[in-house]
């Protein structure tokens, strides 16, 4: 982190709760809205890639290091996957700077299964961290920003959710719902003076790590497209952003996006995903109708079938095809 005689000004006086900042992504924001002129609330309870065990430290070093460079900081290392931690993150910027202007969730865990595989539990708590843990914080912020109307909101989605990653079914499903609750939001809070933008990242980061490299070749022995990676053969090619490779896309890399959208300057940037990853910044487009079968009443299933392959169905392929008989 910088020291205080090269502080940017993007963030003067603004205060910004930003969960999962105790490293990775979240700790780049963290530290990168400090240099901004931002006061932090750093919230992580330094639990482990699955969601188990917990460690303070984490949270305590981003403040620590914010403060040592001339900013200024505050952990929170209560978890935000109850509705009490999400209150008690949003409170501790009431409390300790009587104001908030900004909320960044960045927080997450991972139980990767197929979905054959997956148990109840593993659903439910990776449910529970990621969708449920940004309504948490997401409450009590869109309260108070729209009492004082203003304020910035951005919430972290994945490409699992956004294209699908074979073996993720509830990390998917959890960040596909960041995006719908996103797109809520920003219609509930626009009026209000209230942003709420999605970020979905590339980096390489601890969580992605933890991925051992025998998944992927699981996934290609069975024909499934891998993200970013080179369809099975006979397949058309997919375009999806990239996956990060160690010693790229660093996970600071994402920050300056966030700073941005985070600022005065993106208070006309409302309901939008963003893709960042290294060097590129892409804006993802609303879901888009693409084709359309129409008739003058109800359709049979017939009808459908004849019609079916050359339109609608006309360059379609299939991410995981059959394998074939044994």
């Amino acid at each position: 982190m910088k020291g205080v005689e090269t502080l940017g000004n993007m963030l003067a006086g603004k205060v910004a709760v930003v969960t999962g900042a105790g490293r990775g992504i979240g700790k780049g924001v963290a530290l990168l809205f400090a240099e901004e002129g931002a006061k932090v609330v750093a919230v992580d309870n330094g639990c482990d890639v699955d969601g188990r065990n917990t460690d303070p430290s984490h949270a305590n070093q981003t403040a620590k290091e914010i403060i040592a460079a001339g900013g200024q900081a505050v952990a929170q290392t209560q978890g935000i996957e109850t509705s009490a931690g999400g209150e008690a993150a949003i409170k501790k910027a009431i409390d300790t700077y009587g104001k908030l202007d900004i909320l960044v969730n960045v927080h997450g865990i991972l139980r990767d299964r197929m979905i054959y595989n997956m148990t109840e539990e593993e659903w439910d708590t990776v449910i529970l961290f990621h969708l449920k843990g940004v309504f948490n914080t997401l409450k009590p912020a869109s309260i108070i920003m729209r009492q004082q109307r203003g304020g910035r909101i951005i919430n972290f989605t994945s490409i699992s959710g956004l294209w699908g990653n074979s073996g993720q079914g509830n990390y998917g499903a959890a960040h596909a719902g960041k995006v719908g609750l996103t797109r809520v939001a920003a219609r509930d809070l626009g009026r209000y003076g209230v942003t709420v933008n999605a970020i979905s990242p590339g980096a390489m980061t601890r969580m992605g790590a933890s991925v051992p490299a025998s998944a992927g070749a699981a996934r290609a022995r069975v024909g499934v497209v891998p993200l970013g990676g080179a369809p099975p053969a006979g397949q058309p090619e997919v375009r999806r952003p990239t996956e990060p490779t160690l010693g790229k896309n660093h996970p600071n890399d994402i920050a300056p996006m966030v700073v941005f959208l985070a600022s005065d300057a993106a208070k006309d940037v409302n309901g939008r995903v963003f893709h960042c990853s290294g060097g590129n910044v892409s804006l993802l487009s609303d879901p888009v109708i693409l084709k359309t079968l129409y008739k003058d009443g109800r359709w049979t299933p017939e009808e459908i079938a004849e019609m079916f392959p050359q339109t609608l169905g006309q360059g379609l392929t299939n991410p995981a095809p059959a394998l074939p008989p044994q």
